[in-house]
């Protein structure tokens, strides 16, 4: 019956072991920072207490916070049996919490719509401003000598400041004209450049523009496969095709949402001839259910130790949990086809390990039982005894599955 799940069953999958392992992390993260606030209040108080105190004060304090670390170490072990017991508490409500849910998936919820990221080149869509143009550079000017106050040799100096004035002003003269002969250049240089730079602009910008639309045309292509496949399936499962069926039921149980510690996986076969769907469903062995009852203190050696709960609290609590499961996948297929295609389903349910013999994997039935959409509607799963109501449609069940013993016919019973 080994079967890979299909493109939505596994989307659907792993959407919910994204979501199992988000939950967790929101709630480590919370506890932690629970813990850590506590201890910041409890070292703060010391602090203080520390600060404000005399010696015979401090001695008091010793003792008293001697007494507080015993109270915190009691409400530590409090809290890992109060984690404890929730964890029970899930386990044993496996069934019941699906009741409330309804597990019909609207196929149509699964069709997707292209999502596509901004442009990543938009700055290339904006052309280079044109630089300031080049200025035309200023006239010279022709400055007057320099006052001469000599009283000696006033006339020769008198003369030298108007030849230094007149060489001052044909080298400003040469320095302008050489700067306005080059102008013309320099101004086409930097039209030519800024020309250059919108050519590279345009280039990159079609490049980014023509990789865009690919890519955007690569992410267009792969919705519209998808939904392509979306329609063929719910064409497929209004005719009851065999492929659209299993995918349907496959999508339905990748829904399922155990606790993320509880690994349950499925898988099925349709059978339009009798209307039937065969089902296989693996569950966790029985190192899963924690063999302790609660945590308890113990003030001389400093430790928090588990207590051991009986042996048979134990397996019953995996007898229960592998009960709960296989009417809770009955029920939820039931419950999701609403067309009514399946009108039985064959249901064995078992766990995989290694076997003490071999040393190599293999897999242990310990419940096999088929039911009828009939029969199993009447049924109020919220006020039945799992054990009980297995009993009633007539399942094989394993005698010890806590202990790996695996039913004692081969098989999946047919519904009649």
């Amino acid at each position: 019956m080994a079967r890979r799940r299909g493109f939505f069953a596994e989307m659907q999958h792993q959407a919910k072991l994204a979501e199992r392992r988000q939950n967790a992390k929101q709630r480590e993260r919370a506890q932690a920072e629970k813990r850590a606030e506590a201890a910041q209040r409890a070292a703060e108080r010391a602090r203080l207490a520390a600060e404000r105190a005399s010696e015979q004060d401090r001695k008091r304090l010793d003792r008293e916070a001697a007494q507080a670390h015993v109270e915190a170490r009691i409400a530590e072990a409090e809290d890992a049996t109060a984690e404890l017991h929730a964890k029970f508490e899930e386990l044993d409500g496996i069934l019941t919490a699906t009741l409330d849910i309804d597990d019909f998936v609207d196929l149509e919820a699964l069709r997707i719509t292209a999502e596509h990221p901004p442009f990543p080149a938009e700055h290339l869509r904006r052309p280079i401003p044109v630089p300031a143009p080049i200025p035309d550079p200023p006239l010279p000017v022709k400055h007057d000598p320099k006052p001469v106050r000599a009283l000696f040799g006033r006339k020769q100096k008198e003369q030298q400041a108007i030849v230094d004035a007149e060489q001052q002003y044909a080298a400003d003269y040469w320095t302008w004209k050489t700067a306005s002969d080059e102008l013309p250049h320099r101004r086409a240089r930097q039209a030519q450049g800024h020309a250059l730079a919108e050519q590279e602009r345009e280039r990159k910008l079609a490049e980014a523009e023509a990789q865009y639309a690919e890519e955007t045309a690569a992410r267009d292509r792969d919705v519209a496969e998808q939904n392509e496949e979306l329609d063929q399936l719910i064409s497929g499962l209004a005719y009851g095709t065999v492929e659209a069926v299993q995918e349907y039921v496959a999508i339905v149980l990748a829904n399922s949402i155990y606790p993320e510690w509880l690994e349950v996986s499925s898988e099925a076969e349709f059978d339009p001839s009798q209307a039937e769907l065969s089902m296989r469903v693996l569950v966790p062995g029985p190192e899963l259910i924690p063999a302790i009852n609660h945590f308890k203190y113990t003030k001389s050696t400093d430790e928090i130790s588990p207590v051991a709960a009986t042996q048979k609290e134990t397996k019953e609590r995996y007898a229960s949990l592998i009960n709960n499961v296989a009417l809770r996948s009955l029920h939820e297929v039931f419950e999701a086809d609403r067309r009514g295609i399946i009108q039985s389903i064959s249901l064995e349910l078992g766990t995989e390990t290694i076997s003490p013999a071999t040393g190599l994997p293999t897999y242990v039935p310990f419940i096999a039982v088929a039911a009828r959409r009939e029969e199993f509607d009447k049924f109020d799963l919220s006020s039945v005894v799992p054990a009980a109501t297995l009993e009633h449609l007539g399942a094989t069940v394993s005698k010890s599955p806590y202990t790996l013993v695996p039913i004692s016919s081969a098989g999946i019973r047919r519904a009649r």
